[in-house]
């Protein structure tokens, strides 16, 4: 039991600093925005709507124990792979008992496969199949694909030969609804058959050919959980993909082949996102496709002149089968792929350790030596530090697209994620400068020339973000999000009239979007429509309750209106959904002083709210300052709005605001002589 426990004990130490690292990437798309895994029963309807069906039953029972805490998925992602890493020892420990490998490693076998199993599961390449949630997809085939090796290895003078079949046919079939990667299972099952426990082709045949017939089987599910797939996985990926042909995607595959060897030697450099080119010429792809070439024909050498030896190849490349061959997939190169096909590495580099510091020679049985248990400690160390190490890149959205913009600044796609997670964290010339270097690198990159709009726009740059979103839109005519965000742009420029189509094409193409309802209600309001904005803004609430920028926009018409109390409970809704929203802090708190408390009117509260808003705004908005100090003057705090009256003043006066510093110096006046004890009329 010491190597299940230390496998067991090296997958928590090395995962336990990603239980609080948030959701990235494609993890939105499948996790965050995935409306189909928020119910969890009737669980057939999961089954039933999906390619990979056991995955997203799995995203729908962590939704279920913990909505969108990432602390529950990870966990379970760490569970997954410690399981893998237990399973994978099982199978090499007994591997080595069989009886080709017994009396040479039987003695060292459940050492050797517990340091194989280490250096699998803490090897740094590991961390996109564990850290990254969404590839759970990897590490659940994974773990059903080495289940069904184990089964197979289990059969061998076993008393409960059927119950091993069926449970390794159940395992194909599982990993199936898992990852399409698991077609290659029953064939290296079989290989792994012949190689360590028959003696034949024909023995195999004679004892378990129906068997191995139940395997294939399973083959029959992926073309129907295949139709179930997005339609965007489908323009993606296969022989229909239009961004490479089958055979330049197989002409590059040998560099990445070797690119995923170098880091399994010399883990650094790992990234989430290559954005590997295609190669472009024969000279390019030559020097590599030769040594793929050798190195595949030295496993069918291997493989001929004693199959145990040639397994290890075989176990290498035919997993990379399905992705790494001539099916096109839009990722030319992603880590995760290498899950399983690490344990061939890990076998040779212990393996290697061990022959090296052997001592002895010939076939007298292997005993591993004090130096080669120092070497593989050490590597399983190394290997360690730096999974714990590339972990914290995932520790933010930010620190990923960083690191990953750092390995490969030619990928558009980084440089757009990157400038996403900036734009997020409101650091916005940051943002800018890499939508820019995304758009640079790929000019018709639709999305980046969008979002790049959109920033530009809020920033208060609408004349550079119309060109932008026109080219977009020229691009895609049919992306609702570039029509409202130009419609945005255009309002911004005093263009009200040419922003009004542009929301009305937005609505007809996405009737559900609650942000161009909005903006729309904006636009109706400036053109005096008041009524017809209320109901856009009660719209942009229907689809999306969570909009504050709606509540708050809808709030200040209905307070313009006369509906107090609605507009108050908009107010409330706003602060409420985002607390920093400064807006509408200041909106809730003119209301809160101003209304009568039959009304809602609330001074004292007002007075902490107006407080907080001008915090937000860093004491330097002159409408602020003046909502705060009617709010001390309806609290009967005259000195202190008198001061903060003062002070609003001299800002209003400095930024050329005439109309407001008049206003402010007459309520000034009733300020001070309320100060005073002296009748000033009412303050409103």
């Amino acid at each position: 039991m010491l190597f299940p426990a230390a496998i067991a004990a090296a997958g928590i130490f090395t995962y336990l600093n990603i239980l609080h690292a948030p959701f990235i990437f494609d993890d939105r798309y499948h996790i965050v925005e995935n409306v189909h895994i928020r119910q969890l029963w009737p669980p057939w309807e999961i089954l039933a709507r999906s390619s990979r069906p056991l995955i997203h039953l799995s995203l729908a029972l962590n939704y279920a124990l913990g909505g969108l805490n990432p602390w529950g998925y990870h966990a379970f992602n760490i569970a997954i792979h410690i399981l893998a890493g237990l399973v994978l020892y099982g199978i090499v420990r007994r591997t080595l008992l069989s009886s080709g490998c017994r009396r040479r490693w039987g003695a060292a076998a459940s050492s050797v496969a517990g340091l194989i199993a280490l250096v699998w599961l803490v090897h740094p390449i590991q961390t996109e199949s564990v850290t990254y949630t969404i590839q759970r997809g990897e590490s659940m085939m994974g773990l059903f694909y080495l289940v069904t090796i184990y089964c197979v290895a289990r059969l061998d003078g076993s008393q409960h030969d059927l119950a091993w079949k069926i449970a390794a046919a159940g395992s194909c079939l599982a990993g199936m609804a898992c990852k399409g990667v698991m077609a290659t299972a029953p064939v290296l099952a079989a290989l792994y058959d012949r190689a360590f426990w028959s003696t034949s082709w024909r023995e195999l045949l004679s004892r378990r050919k129906w068997f191995y017939l139940s395997l294939c089987a399973t083959w029959l599910v992926y073309p129907v959980l295949l139709a179930q797939a997005p339609a965007e996985w489908k323009e993606s990926a296969g022989f229909d993909y239009a961004g490479a042909s089958p055979v330049w995607y197989t002409l590059t595959q040998p560099s990445v082949i070797l690119h995923y060897l170098r880091l399994a030697i010399l883990p650094f450099g790992l990234c989430l996102d290559y954005g590997w080119p295609l190669a472009r010429g024969i000279g390019e792809v030559l020097a590599p496709a030769i040594v793929i070439g050798v190195l595949v024909a030295g496993c069918v050498w291997a493989w001929r002149r004693s199959p145990q030896q040639g397994f290890v190849g075989a176990w290498f490349f035919l997993i990379l089968v399905p992705t790494s061959s001539f099916v096109p997939i839009a990722d030319v190169a992603v880590e995760h792929r290498m899950y399983l096909s690490l344990a061939a590495v890990a076998v040779l580099v212990v393996g290697g350790v061990i022959a090296a510091t052997q001592p002895r020679t010939g076939e007298e049985p292997i005993r591993i030596p004090k130096a080669a248990w120092a070497a593989c400690g050490v590597i399983i160390a190394i290997f360690s530090a730096l999974t714990v190490r590339r972990n914290l890149d995932y520790s933010s959205q930010i620190a990923m697209w960083r690191e990953t913009v750092r390995v490969s600044p030619g990928n558009p796609r980084a440089q757009y994620d990157l400038a996403r997670s900036l734009e997020a964290a409101g650091q916005v010339q940051d943002a800018i400068a890499h939508y820019q270097t995304a758009i640079r690198l790929r000019p018709t990159y639709v999305e980046a020339l969008n979002n790049l709009g959109h920033v530009l726009a809020i920033s208060g740059k609408a004349e550079e973000a119309s060109p932008y979103l026109e080219k977009a839109i020229a691009l895609q005519p049919d992306l609702a999000e570039a029509h409202c965000n130009l419609g945005y742009a255009l309002a911004q420029r005093g263009k009200v009239q040419d922003a009004a189509p542009e929301f009305q094409r937005a609505l007809q193409l996405k009737p559900e979007y609650a942000e161009a309802h909005n903006n729309w209600a904006i636009v109706l309001a400036l053109q005096g429509q008041t009524e017809a904005a209320i109901h856009e803004w009660n719209e942009a609430l229907r689809f999306d309750p969570g909009l504050a920028d709606a509540h708050n926009n809808l709030a200040y018409a209905l307070y313009q209106s006369g509906r107090n109390r609605e507009a108050l409970a908009h107010y409330e809704q706003a602060v409420n959904l985002n607390p920093e929203y400064a807006q509408a802090q200041v909106g809730l708190a003119r209301m809160l002083s101003t209304l009568t408390p039959a009304e809602g009117g609330n001074p004292t509260r007002a007075v902490a709210v107006a407080e907080q808003g001008c915090r937000l705004m860093a004491n330097q908005d002159p409408g602020c300052l003046e909502t705060l100090a009617a709010a001390y003057a309806a609290a009967n705090r005259f000195q202190d709005a008198w001061k903060t009256a003062e002070g609003a003043l001299q800002l209003a006066r400095s930024r050329g605001l005439t109309d407001l510093a008049r206003e402010i110096d007459s309520r000034m006046r009733i300020y001070q002589a309320r100060n005073a004890g002296q009748p000033a009329g009412i303050i409103q």
